[in-house]
């Protein structure tokens, strides 16, 4: 089974949570197993450009079941998927993408965050993870 609602709804307010305690804005996505768009927020002054991104990454970590951080290690040119950012309507190939699990290991859907650093961006992602991982 995809996520559900209520379980999309509680990584986009542990992603929130985790944005204000680092004092960072986001644009917060969660999308369901076959990659639709289940769940979303955007801080109040969070970046216009960061809400499609966010999309993006929740999307591209759910097409490839990995963190977008990982595709990223292997789009570098010479890499064996360099250009891949470009299939699939676009795609986002650094941190800030994570799938979402359930307690059998099975992908239910995925987080993608935007708005500050990357690595700003994985953390307020992980957050949202973490609160339902293995629900």
């Amino acid at each position: 089974m995809g996520i559900t609602l209520e379980q999309a709804q509680a990584a986009i307010k542990a992603a929130h949570q985790k944005a204000l305690d680092m004092g960072v804005k986001m644009n917060i996505a969660v999308v369901d197993a076959g990659a639709n768009l289940t769940a979303f927020a955007r801080m109040d002054d969070a970046w216009l450009g960061s809400l499609d991104i966010s999309i993006k990454k929740a999307k591209t970590a759910r097409f490839f079941d990995m963190p977008t951080g990982e595709i990223g290690k292997l789009a570098q040119p010479g890499g064996p998927l360099y250009n891949i950012e470009h299939s699939n309507g676009g795609l986002i190939s650094f941190p800030g993408g994570i799938p979402i699990m359930d307690s059998g290991n099975r992908v239910i859907g995925a987080i993608g965050v935007s708005g500050s650093t990357v690595e700003d961006d994985h953390a307020v992602a992980q957050a949202g993870v973490d609160a339902i991982q293995g629900q």
